[in-house]
C-alpha cells in the first residue's frame, strides 16, 4: 500500500509511517506496540528503515483532553498538555529529572484534573497539581517552577518559598500521617 509522501513501511497493518526524528525520512516499521498510560495511549517503538535508528511514538485520543483552562485574569484557553511539559522542561533544565518523570508528573496531574473537573479547570489547580508532584522529585526544579507559576512579587517571597522547601519535608501522595487518630502521641 503506497501513501502520499513516501512508501508505507510499517510492520503492522493499518499503521502509517512516521517521520524519523533523526533523519527526517518517513520510512519506518513498528517494532513493538503496547498500551500505555493506563490504557489511555498506545506506545509504539519504531525503527527507521533509512537510518536504522529507533524511536518511540505515543498515540492518544484527541477528544479526551477537551478541557478549558480558566486563567488568573478570568480568560479562557483550551488545555494544552504540551504547555505543561514545556514549563516542566524549563524548570528541570540541567537537573536530574528524566523525561519519564516529567511525563509521569503530567499524567498524574491530568488524572487529578479529569477526576475533579468536567470541562473548566482553574490554572491554579493545574499549577498546584504539577508543583506538588515536582516538589517530591526535585526541590530546585520545584522552586524554579513555582517562581513562574506563583508569580512572586519580589525576591523575598522567592526566598521564603525556598526556605520552606528546604525546611519542611513533603509527604508522598500516598503517605498517611503517622498518628492519624492522635492515640500514639
Amino acid at each position: 500500500m503506497a501513501r502520499a509522501g513516501g512508501a508505507r513501511a510499517s510492520g503492522y497493518e493499518g499503521l502509517g509511517a512516521m517521520q524519523c526524528p533523526f533523519c527526517g525520512k518517513d520510512q519506518d516499521k513498528v517494532v513493538d506496540s503496547r498500551s500505555s498510560e493506563g490504557g489511555r495511549a498506545v506506545r509504539r517503538r519504531r525503527q527507521c528503515l533509512a537510518c536504522g535508528r529507533r524511536f518511540t511514538t505515543y498515540e492518544r485520543p484527541e477528544d479526551t483532553l477537551r478541557l478549558t483552562v480558566i486563567k488568573k485574569d478570568g480568560s479562557r484557553a483550551p488545555y494544552e498538555r504540551q504547555k505543561i511539559i514545556a514549563g516542566l522542561q524549563k524548570a528541570c533544565y540541567k537537573r536530574p529529572v528524566t523525561d519519564d518523570q516529567i511525563r509521569h508528573i503530567v499524567e498524574a496531574a491530568e488524572e487529578s484534573m479529569f477526576r475533579a473537573f468536567d470541562r473548566d479547570v482553574p490554572s491554579s489547580f493545574i499549577g498546584d497539581a504539577v508543583s506538588i508532584r515536582l516538589r517530591q522529585i526535585d526541590k530546585i526544579a520545584y522552586v524554579r517552577f513555582a517562581s513562574v507559576y506563583r508569580d512572586f512579587a519580589d525576591v523575598g517571597e522567592l526566598i521564603d518559598e525556598a526556605e520552606q522547601v528546604r525546611d519542611v519535608p513533603v509527604p508522598g501522595p500516598d503517605q498517611r500521617d503517622l498518628f492519624e487518630d492522635g492515640k500514639g502521641q
